[in-house]
Parts: C-alpha cells; sequence; structure tokens
C-alpha cells in the first residue's frame, strides 16, 4: 500500500483526468498482482524472500579485498574478476553497471535450485511464466527442500524431473547482483565466463525464449574467455578450454542423435509399454556414452527433462558463431546482429538460426 501511496501523490500536479487514468491503472496493477499471489503465492513469496536475503549479504567487493580475516585465496579470485569485470566493458562492451561489483557469502552450496519437468514421451518441458523473465522452462526455488518438493507433485503426475543446483545468479540487470561464494569452487576460466555469460544476459535477453537467450549468453562467454586468454597471453589455458569445448560438443552431438531417435520414437505408433522398454534403452545408451568421456558434467540420470535442460544452453550456440563470423569477429555489428532476432516471430527467428547452424564451426 505504501509503494501505491508513493506512486500517486507523487503525481498531485497532473490534471484530475489523468490522475484518475494513473489511479485506474495502479487499481488494475494490484489486482493483477493480488491475483498472481492469489494463483501462486508461496512461490513468489519464496522467491522475494530469497532475493531480499541474497542482496541483504552482499559486501563491495573492494571491501572485501581490504578485510585481513578474508581469505587469500578468494582475495585473489575477487581480484581477478573486478578486471574481468573491467574487461567485460572495455572489451566486450557489455553492460557498465553495478552488477557484479559486490560479493555475498550465502553459506550454501548453491543460491538457487531449478526444476525442470517434461511429459513422460515427450521432449517438450514445462514451462512457467513470470512478470519479469517471461516464460521459461524451469522454476527456480532458494531452498533445495522446496525444489524438490515442486518435483516430486511432477514425480507423481508421470512427468520426467530433473533438479539442478544453479551457482550464479541474474535478474537481469534489474538489481546490482553480486558475486557468490557458490561460484568460487570452479576454475579461475569458468568464473570469468560464467561473469560474462550473466553479464550477456542484460545485453540482449529476449522474454519467452529461453534456449536464444542462453544460447546468446553461452556464445558471448566462449568469444570473451577467447579473447581474456588470448590478452593475457594464457596460451596453454586456451588451448584447454578449446579442448574441453571440442569434448563437450561432442557430447552434445551424442545427446542430439539420441533426442533425434526419442523424438521419432515418440511420434511411432508404439503402445506404451513397448515405447517405454525402447525409451529406456536409448536412455541407458546415451548416458553409457557421455560417461566416456572425460567432461563430468554430463554425467548423472538421463531423463527428458535432463534433455531439454541440456538443449538450452547450447542449442543455439553454433548459429550465433556464424553470426560472429559474418561480422567478421566485431562486436557491435554481432549485438546489432543478434539484438535485431528479437523483432521477429519466434518461427522466423528459429528459422534463421537453423539456417545460420548449417555454417556451424569448431572455432568460436
Amino acid at each position: 500500500m505504501w509503494c501505491l501511496k508513493l506512486s500517486v501523490s507523487s503525481e498531485i500536479g497532473k490534471s484530475v483526468n489523468e490522475r484518475a487514468k494513473i489511479a485506474r491503472r495502479l487499481v488494475y496493477g494490484a489486482i493483477a498482482l493480488g491475483l498472481l499471489l492469489l494463483v501462486d503465492g508461496c512461490y513468489y513469496v519464496q522467491a522475494i524472500r530469497g532475493h531480499m536475503d541474497l542482496m541483504s549479504h552482499r559486501r563491495p567487493v573492494a571491501e572485501v579485498i581490504s578485510d585481513e580475516e578474508a581469505p587469500d585465496e578468494l582475495k585473489v579470485k575477487l581480484e581477478m574478476l573486478r578486471e574481468a569485470r573491467r574487461f567485460s566493458i572495455d572489451e566486450l562492451l557489455l553492460p557498465d553497471n553495478d552488477s557484479y561489483r559486490s560479493y555475498a557469502d550465502l553459506e550454501r552450496d548453491y543460491v538457487v535450485w531449478n526444476v525442470f519437468a517434461a511429459p513422460e514421451f515427450s521432449l517438450e518441458p514445462r514451462r512457467w511464466c513470470f512478470p519479469v523473465a517471461g516464460c521459461v522452462a524451469y522454476r527456480g526455488y532458494f531452498a533445495q527442500e522446496a525444489a524438490n518438493k515442486q518435483a516430486q507433485k511432477f514425480k507423481d503426475k508421470g512427468y520426467d524431473v530433473v533438479v539442478g543446483g544453479v551457482p550464479a545468479y541474474s535478474t537481469l540487470g534489474r538489481f546490482a547482483d553480486p558475486l557468490l561464494n557458490t561460484m568460487m569452487r570452479w576454475s579461475d576460466v569458468d568464473l570469468v565466463a560464467t561473469l560474462f555469460h550473466e553479464l550477456a544476459h542484460q545485453q540482449l535477453y529476449i522474454k519467452d525464449d529461453t534456449e536464444f537467450n542462453e544460447s546468446f549468453a553461452t556464445a558471448v562467454a566462449d568469444i570473451g574467455i577467447e579473447r581474456w586468454l588470448g590478452q593475457r597471453g594464457e596460451q596453454d589455458q586456451l588451448r584447454d578450454r578449446e579442448n574441453q569445448q571440442l569434448e563437450r560438443r561432442t557430447a552434445m552431438m551424442l545427446i542430439e542423435t539420441a533426442k533425434a531417435d526419442l523424438q521419432r520414437l515418440y511420434a511411432s505408433n508404439l503402445d506404451e509399454a513397448a515405447m517405454r522398454t525402447r525409451k529406456t534403452e536409448i536412455l541407458e545408451k546415451l548416458q553409457a556414452d557421455v560417461a566416456s568421456g572425460s567432461d563430468n558434467s554430463f554425467s548423472g540420470i538421463m531423463n527428458n527433462a535432463r534433455l531439454a535442460s541440456l538443449g538450452l544452453y547450447e542449442g543455439r550456440v553454433d548459429a550465433f558463431r556464424a553470426i560472429f563470423r559474418r561480422c567478421k569477429k566485431q562486436l557491435p555489428c554481432f549485438y546489432e546482429q543478434t539484438a535485431g532476432l528479437a523483432d521477429v516471430s519466434m518461427d522466423e527467428r528459429n528459422a534463421r538460426l537453423d539456417a545460420l547452424a548449417e555454417t556451424k564451426s569448431v572455432a568460436p
């Protein structure tokens, strides 16, 4: 109520008609918010509380670095990230704001836990719609217990479900998001890549298109890390990164093959028992194939929900790499070309990205 009162009082100088219009908009907004909370109040309450708790833990990076009681290893990482933040602005042309200039220790392993769900015989993930982020293929919880509870509800309905801990956090630049202790266990390269990835969401974000957003951010992170390591003369780390990326793409090829097999299976006329048996065979083979590689990020259970979640982050990366090459590796052109895709329908956008992906290359 205080927020509504403040908004109205700030418009006292307006005409009566204008104030009436503003009042109606506020009333409609309040009704919409009330309905939202009524329909899914518990979820939004935990999200608001979780976000406020996270923000309350922030400390300026400079303050942590100068703190005599802070671990030396943490100070070294924060100093590196402070340099990477400057690099993100000067070299990658990413937003210059207060994001990732503070640090928060949440005293837990993950900041949120995401729940992905897909029907037993479909690779199309369940989607949830939110006021700011639009419709996305996951639901985030600040407590693992709450995420597991939601996951169990979908399992009871026959869905394939996966719960994944998330170390990074972004509000798309609407708040001054902090660096987190949950990120600090990563290697330096992965840590800087994540910083670039999250800032890329602030550069470009299209509502209701998770695959586009995550693939774009992954592509920007790849471009950024190549330039970051190259500028610092860390050629060994750059080669290691390229080898890791190559192995990851090999694993993704196996995953895409399995997804194609499953899609054909789900479109067939097999009875459910036979379909379930064949599905298990495909997934068990995939799990064994990806486990044979050194990239353990693909280890663990494979099901429809897991496959859907994996495709979101890299499904369109080849297309974005093609745009970058077409722009002769010039970032202003790259950002302009990718932003132009936001102005077309999703069907048209996907068609253009499909065509671009045909020119894929190993190098970003």
